[in-house]
Order: C-alpha cells, then structure tokens, then sequence
C-alpha cells in the first residue's frame, strides 16, 4: 500500500542533518510539500548551507527556514511563513535536539538549560507556534528518545527533557483530538547520526551490546515510522509513543 501526502505540508524542526534530514527527504518522496527548518549559525555555520543543499536536492516542494526553536516568536514566524509558501501546514515534526552529557555531580546549571530549552520548550514553543494555524486532520509527531524510559548515566537534562516531550504529546492529543489532530511521539534507540557517533566508543559497545538486533538503527529507519504516523494508516493512533530501538529494554 502506497502512502500518498501529495498536497500535505510538513514543517520539520532541526532537519538539515541526522534523523531530521531524514524525515523530511522521506516525507518529501511520499509527496509532502516539506520546510527545512535550521537554527541559524552565522556566517562561519554549516546549517544553512546544509539546509539550503537539501532543498537544492529536492527541488520542488521545498524550502528552508531558519528559525531558533527556543523562540516562540521565530517558530510563529516560520509557520507563516509555511503557509504564506505553501497555502497550508499539515504536519509538524519536532526533532530539534542537543546532548549537554555530564553527570548530575558536574552538570552546570547552563548544560542543564541549554538542553531543556531546545528539547523541552523547543517542542512547546513549536507546537504553540502551529496550534491555531495546522490543519483540522493534521499530524503532530515529536522525536522523543529510549533514554527516557532507560535513564542513561550522565543524561539527567536530556533524560527530563524527552520524558516531558512524552507526556506533551499525551496531553495535546486529547487537547486537539476535537480537530481530529493526532499527536504522537518517536522514541529511538541508538541511531547512526552525528549526535550518536559522538557517544564515547566504550559506551556505543556497551549500548550495541543491549540491543537485541545487533545493531543500531539508520536515520531512515525513524522516518519512515514518522510517515507511518503522519499517513492515513495511522488514523486511530494519537497519544503515542512508539519505540524503535532495536528491542532495547531494560
């Protein structure tokens, strides 16, 4: 069975690398009209050539959008912005993250910050930002993570942070279920991106050898779940989180 979002619009946070970059290709292919969302680095950063040579590679149906998550104001403006360019947005997909790993004895009140404001209230500030503006029938999918539900050592900020993207997305589904928007959430494992090759080697062997498969996952791995979930195939799920992690449990 084809998935078809010919004529849907979907704005994905931080995808102009790793898992995001992903979704939005996928989603793109699926038909979606797609926004690459960066946080703008400057003139010396690499995202905004990296978001503008993806939608060079997409050609149509695509644009790039530099907005910071953290501000309200700035994801309000990049879903104008969708709709001004697209005519409607459809599907939001909060991906932006950061890893800030200390152990809770080291963590600086910054570390634990910067990683609450980008993964926590990144994704409040982007589901405020659309919550008048997507479409009755619209998709909301967050990326949460494994480490929410296993507690990774030295991951207290990250670990608080996904947990409470969890339970955002429990609350905004029964919050917009009256537009018949589905909200749910993506937990992965250890996925192969830049963010978890930065994991220490001694820790990836430890983490590859708790994941019954025998391997981590791919970027295209989460984003075709996220397709899943923003198809008609997954119209009765809303409230969710599934887990892609290999069979990692614990």
């Amino acid at each position: 069975m084809n998935i078809d979002l010919s004529g849907k619009t979907a704005l994905v946070t931080g995808s102009s690398q790793g898992i995001g970059e992903s979704i939005a290709r996928t989603l793109h292919a699926a038909g979606s009209n797609v926004v690459i969302n960066f946080f703008d680095d400057g003139e010396e950063g690499h995202n905004r050539a990296r978001a503008e040579g993806i939608v060079a590679s997409l050609g149509s149906r695509s644009i790039a959008i530099a907005a910071d998550v953290r501000s309200l104001s700035e994801m309000d403006r990049a879903a104008e912005l969708t709709i001004e360019r697209f005519g409607s947005l459809d599907t939001l997909v909060n991906n932006a993250g950061i890893l800030r790993d200390r152990t809770l004895k080291k963590m600086s009140e910054s570390e634990w910050q910067a990683v609450i404001d980008t993964n926590l209230t990144g994704v409040f500030n982007s589901c405020k930002a659309v919550v008048e503006k997507i479409s009755t029938g619209g998709r909301i999918v967050s990326v949460a993570s494994l480490a929410a539900a296993t507690g990774f050592f030295g991951q207290a900020n990250y670990v608080a942070a996904k947990s409470g993207v969890i339970g955002i997305t429990k609350v905004l589904s029964k919050e917009l279920a009256s537009k018949q928007i589905l909200v749910n959430a993506v937990a992965p494992g250890v996925i192969h991106t830049q963010m978890g090759e930065s994991i220490p080697e001694e820790t990836r062997q430890w983490m590859l050898s708790q994941v019954p498969l025998g391997r981590f996952g791919q970027p295209e791995e989460i984003a075709q779940v996220v397709l899943f979930l923003c198809s008609d195939l997954a119209s009765y799920v809303t409230g969710q989180t599934l887990h892609v992690n290999g069979g990692w449990w614990s």
